[in-house]
């Protein structure tokens, strides 16, 4: 009985105006909150998997992730209010329980925030889905704006909402935006100019992501087009970065947009080849373009066209059928072992740089002096 006595003198002494019996409990109620956070998490989980087993759509199991945590972190705020109201803080000389109750207030405007901000994913996959229909590519790269332009409202108003929570009037903070507006204008003009940049590449769809381009000294493979910048994966493997105002003003080689990809040779034969044998080499070149699989037969050219500096020049000219880079150059190889094969066949020979000299010798005379 008498520790009893002791225990309870214990409880009621104070610390910073707070009893320990009041932080004893306070404790365990915070500790209670865990465990129900922990298993209310649990429960809901299965709960509402269970129900989503039962559809065969992807919408309502991501659903479930997006709201796990921000239901957990949910119940630990209520744990935490009540938490301080068993406390019951003390508010002289400082006012602690309206400032924790503020920051409560400010905790649950940030959960909500990012409920709302994880629904954003939620949003962007249906979305990806609905795109995925249509035969146009202006939504698949419209897609990333609406997604980051939404998560961008979600945290700006979240921030002013916590703003309006602290005290600080939201028509103030707008006001100081339109004091501010030029000056913003002027420090981000370039980011502006870039934005416009990219709002041109989707309306004008020079390029794709996925598109073998060159665009100045660049030249790669396209992997993402942003606000700012669009990226390019080089054949090096290195990933450079271009801003949109300076990709819209360069000259945009898309070889991804190719019908057909073209052959142009030019093959010199020594000058001991006859004009006969020049007319049969030209034919035959011009009769296996013609029977090639990969050649298209819109358009090809075989001509003599040159007496070089030290050969005579034949001009091929075709297109292949595929655009694939290494079918192409299989085509490619091809066409040029088969032309060596006729070239042998009529006793021509491919001719390479040569120089002829031609000396003279002349006998030196001397002129008697005049008297």
């Amino acid at each position: 009985m008498e520790s009893l006595t002791k225990f309870s003198h214990l409880l009621d002494q104070s610390f910073a105006g707070i009893s320990f019996g009041r932080m004893l409990l306070a404790g365990s109620v915070l500790f209670f909150a865990l465990l129900l956070r922990n298993l209310f998490s649990q429960l809901l989980a299965r709960f509402l998997v269970s129900i989503t087993r039962r559809t065969a759509g992807e919408m309502d199991d991501m659903l479930v992730e997006q709201l796990k945590q921000p239901t957990s972190f949910l119940v630990l705020i209520g744990g935490l209010w009540l938490t301080t109201s068993v406390l019951a803080l003390p508010t002289e000389p400082v006012n602690l329980a309206a400032g924790a109750y503020e920051l409560l207030r400010l905790l649950f405007i940030i959960n909500i925030g990012w409920f709302l901000f994880n629904l954003i994913g939620l949003l962007d996959m249906w979305l990806g889905h609905l795109t995925k229909k249509t035969e146009s590519t202006l939504d698949d790269h419209l897609l990333p704006f609406i997604r980051k332009g939404l998560r961008c409202f979600i945290v700006v108003m979240m921030c002013l909402m916590l703003a309006q929570t602290l005290g600080y009037p939201i028509s103030g903070v707008l006001a100081s935006l339109g004091i501010g507006g030029l000056a913003v204008a002027l420090a981000a003009k370039d980011s502006i100019s870039n934005i416009f940049g990219s709002l041109m590449i989707i309306l004008d769809r020079p390029f794709q992501i996925g598109d073998w381009v060159k665009a100045g000294d660049v030249e790669g493979t396209v992997e993402e087009i942003g606000f700012r910048s669009t990226r390019i994966r080089t054949f090096a493997k290195t990933l450079v970065t271009i801003p949109n105002s300076i990709l819209t003003n360069l000259a945009i080689d898309n070889f991804s947009r190719m019908p057909k990809r073209r052959i142009k040779l030019s093959i010199g034969v020594s000058y001991a080849t006859t004009p006969d044998q020049m007319r049969a080499a030209v034919e035959n070149i011009r009769g296996l373009l013609r029977q090639h699989a990969a050649v298209d037969q819109d358009f090809s050219l075989v001509n003599f066209t040159d007496f070089g500096s030290s050969s005579l020049d034949i001009l091929v000219y075709c297109f292949t059928r595929t655009t694939v880079w290494g079918e192409y150059l299989a085509a490619r190889q091809d066409i040029c072992l088969q032309i060596m094969d006729i070239l042998e066949t009529m006793g021509l020979e491919i001719a390479f740089p040569s120089r002829t000299l031609y000396l003279r010798s002349q006998k030196a005379s001397t002129a008697a002096p005049a008297s």
